[in-house]
């Protein structure tokens, strides 16, 4: 099974620090995996939060799967994520720390053709710093143009 399926929070980069990266698994319906294997999913206002001791996504867009019947999936609803009791504690005492929070980077298939999403402890950027990252990203390409020509 080909394991082509990226789907990518962009708006993450921009926005936060990454401090720590890990890969958790989603308990998705039926449709929502056929719908994400179609790319129709967007995480563009997604977060994660806990709720008792699990942890969800929330506000993941995954779109109606358009081969499905009169069964549909909620296309909002919170998606638990699943992940080793180990790293659970880590990230639950981390995002209780002031300026901490855990955000969703990108959904794939792993080459099982299970969906997995990449998960990041990060901290928010101020506002200087993301002129810093425009300006760094717009030197960047400046100097691949020059090397070009």
């Amino acid at each position: 099974m080909k394991n082509d399926i990226q789907i990518k929070n962009k708006r993450a980069f921009f926005d936060y620090h990454i401090v720590e990266n890990f890969i958790a698994g989603i308990a998705l319906l039926g449709t929502e995996i056929k719908a994400i294997r179609q790319g129709k999913a967007n995480m563009s206002d997604a977060f994660c939060m806990f709720i008792g001791n699990i942890l969800y996504v929330r506000n993941l867009h995954i779109s109606e799967y358009s081969n499905s019947s009169f069964f549909h999936h909620d296309i909002k609803r919170d998606r638990v994520l699943l992940l080793k009791k180990k790293e659970l504690k880590k990230l639950k005492a981390k995002s209780e720390e002031k300026g901490y929070t855990i955000v969703p980077l990108r959904i794939f298939t792993n080459e099982r053709g299970f969906a997995k999403i990449e998960i990041a402890l990060a901290q928010g950027k101020k506002e200087f710093d993301k002129r810093d990252s425009i300006k760094d990203r717009e030197s960047k390409r400046e100097m691949d143009r020059a090397m070009k020509v």
